[in-house]
C-alpha cells in the first residue's frame, strides 16, 4: 500500500491506528517553518462544577482521528497553505492554579515568539487566561471573540479570583485584552441576579445572548463581529458549552436552550478574514460524555478554526506561501 506523506502525515494507514495526534498531524517540539502549534493544556483546577477537563485535550485528540485535510464548506485545503503541528501538552501542577498558568504562559509564548498561531485545546476556561497573557506579550492588548454559555467576568467565585468563571474580567484587568474591540456570543442559563447579565457590558464587551443571536441570524451577528474586531490581533475562545447538551453532554457547566452543531460551524466558518493570532476550544470532559460526541464536536471545531485561518491565508496570499 502506498504511504506517501504530507507534512509528515502517513496518508494511506488506517485513521484508527498510529499515534493519537490531533487529526493525525506531526508531533513535534521544533517550531522552524511551521504555522500553527495544536497545543493541549490538560487542567481542571479552576472548575466550580463538574471536574474532569484535564482529560479533554487526550479526548479530542482521540475523536479528532477521522479527521482529513480538505474542508468542504470553505473549500479549502489546510495542508495547502498551513504548516500544522500538534505540540503536545503544555505542563501542569494539579492544584496549583497560579503556578500552572506560568506554566501554560512560558510554553504559549514559546510558540507564540516563534511566529506560529497556537490553538489550545483545554481543560477548563480558566486556562485562557494564561494564553492571552503570553499571546499580548507579541501582540498588545488582544481583540476577543467569545463562544459560550457564560459571560466568565466575574470578579470572585467563593473568594477565588482565578477560576474559569473569572478569566476574561482578569484580562481586562491586566490589559491584555480591549473589550471595546471584543465580542461574546451566547451567553445563557439562569444567574443569582439581574446585574449578572450586565457585568461584561459594564467592561465594555459587546453581549449577544443566545436568544438575541436567534432573533436576529447568524449573518447579523458576524457583521457585528466584524464590525467590532476589524483586522485587529484577535484571540478566538469557543467553550464547548456555547453548544446545547444534546450536542455536548459533556462539559463541566451544561446549560439548556444551546445552539446546534451546525450553527456554531456557521458562526466559526463566518471568520474568514479576521487577524486571528490564537484561539482554543475548552471545557471538554471526557467522563460526562456518551460516544464521545462532545469531544468529537469539539475536534471539529478545532478543525473548523484550520480551515478559517487557511482560508484567510488563500485570501490574503492567494498562495501556499508562509506569511510572516
Amino acid at each position: 500500500m502506498d504511504e506517501r506523506e504530507d507534512q509528515g502525515r502517513v496518508r494511506w494507514r488506517p485513521r484508527f491506528s498510529g499515534l493519537r495526534t490531533f487529526a493525525r498531524f506531526p508531533h513535534r517540539a521544533e517550531l522552524a517553518g511551521v504555522d500553527v502549534a495544536i497545543v493541549g493544556i490538560p487542567f481542571d483546577t479552576g472548575v466550580t462544577y463538574r471536574p474532569g477537563a484535564r482529560f479533554g485535550p487526550a479526548a479530542v485528540r482521540e475523536h479528532s482521528s477521522r479527521i482529513e485535510q480538505y474542508h468542504p464548506p470553505l473549500d479549502v485545503d489546510v495542508t495547502e497553505y498551513l504548516t500544522v503541528i500538534d505540540y503536545g501538552d503544555t505542563p501542569v501542577v494539579p492544584m496549583e492554579t497560579l503556578e500552572s498558568y506560568q506554566l501554560i504562559e512560558e510554553t504559549i509564548w514559546t510558540v507564540v515568539e516563534g511566529g506560529v498561531i497556537p490553538v489550545g485545546i483545554g481543560g477548563d476556561h480558566s486556562v485562557t487566561l494564561p494564553e492571552l497573557r503570553a499571546v499580548a506579550r507579541r501582540f498588545g492588548p488582544l481583540a476577543l471573540v467569545h463562544f459560550d454559555a457564560h459571560v466568565d467576568t466575574w470578579d470572585t467565585i467563593w473568594g477565588t479570583r482565578y477560576n474559569h468563571g473569572t478569566p476574561f474580567r482578569r484580562a481586562v484587568e491586566e490589559g491584555v485584552v480591549d473589550p471595546v474591540r471584543s465580542i461574546q456570543i451566547g451567553i445563557r442559563g439562569s444567574l443569582g441576579e439581574r446585574g449578572e447579565l450586565e457585568q461584561s457590558r459594564e467592561l465594555g464587551f459587546e453581549v449577544w445572548t443566545a436568544w438575541e443571536v436567534r432573533r436576529a441570524g447568524i449573518e447579523r451577528v458576524l457583521e457585528a463581529v466584524r464590525q467590532r474586531v476589524g483586522q485587529h490581533p484577535v484571540f478566538v475562545s469557543f467553550d464547548i458549552d456555547f453548544l446545547d447538551p444534546a450536542f455536548a453532554p459533556g462539559t463541566g457547566t451544561p446549560e439548556v436552550g444551546g445552539f446546534a452543531m451546525w450553527e456554531a460551524q456557521e458562526l466559526v466558518w463566518g471568520l474568514v478574514g479576521l487577524n486571528i493570532v490564537a484561539a482554543d476550544v475548552v471545557e471538554v470532559l471526557p467522563d460526562r460524555d456518551p460516544a464521545g460526541v462532545t469531544a468529537l464536536n469539539a475536534a471539529n471545531i478545532v478543525f473548523d478554526l484550520l480551515a478559517v485561518l487557511a482560508a484567510t491565508r488563500r485570501e490574503r496570499h492567494g498562495t501556499a506561501e508562509r506569511a510572516e
